[in-house]
């Protein structure tokens, strides 16, 4: 279950993408007439051990989990996954909550305050439940899916961001 702190080799086709410490929705964007979010998840639940002491939370502890597919037309790209704890809902991630079917990066990267952890790198097998989350609504599931995550920072509350690398990425131009 280890991620690692460094991107796969560079044979990874997905490597450019997974090492970008940019927005990655805007890089979606700019690559992408028709960009779009669609939530899948939003609700409070223990998120994952692993993830629990990534963000400082007791893994017995809600936090507010959402999930939403970063679209381009009708491909989805990016499954993102985000664990935000609820001491942040009360500070100030208090707006995230409602974001709907805006995306959590523009929020993020528009606040010159928020910082962000060194990326953490993951190969996802079929084992893993993100990987069995992100491939739900794939026809053809790939054998593994490349997954990055970073915690935001802003007043000293975190939240993780997972975001899982799905085929139709490779799509878009690097």
């Amino acid at each position: 279950m280890l991620w690692h702190p460094r991107p796969p080799a560079a044979p990874c086709l997905y490597r450019a993408w997974l090492t970008d410490r940019g927005s990655l929705t805007h890089r979606i964007q700019t690559r992408c007439g028709a960009f779009s979010v669609r939530g899948l998840r939003l609700t409070r639940a223990k998120s994952g051990r692993d993830e629990a002491a990534y963000v400082n939370l007791n893994p017995r502890e809600l936090a507010l989990l959402r999930e939403v597919l970063l679209y381009c037309g009708d491909t989805p790209v990016v499954f993102a996954h985000s664990v935000i704890p609820r001491a942040g809902l009360r500070g100030p991630w208090r707006s995230l909550s409602s974001l709907g079917n805006k995306p959590l990066g523009a929020a993020l990267f528009a606040d010159p305050q928020v910082k962000r952890s060194p990326l953490q790198f993951k190969k996802l097998s079929r084992r893993h439940e993100l990987y069995r989350r992100a491939c739900r609504i794939l026809p053809e599931p790939p054998a593994y899916l490349w997954a990055r995550r970073s915690v935001f920072t802003l007043r000293r509350q975190p939240i993780l961001v997972t975001e899982v690398f799905l085929p139709g990425i490779l799509e878009l131009a690097n």
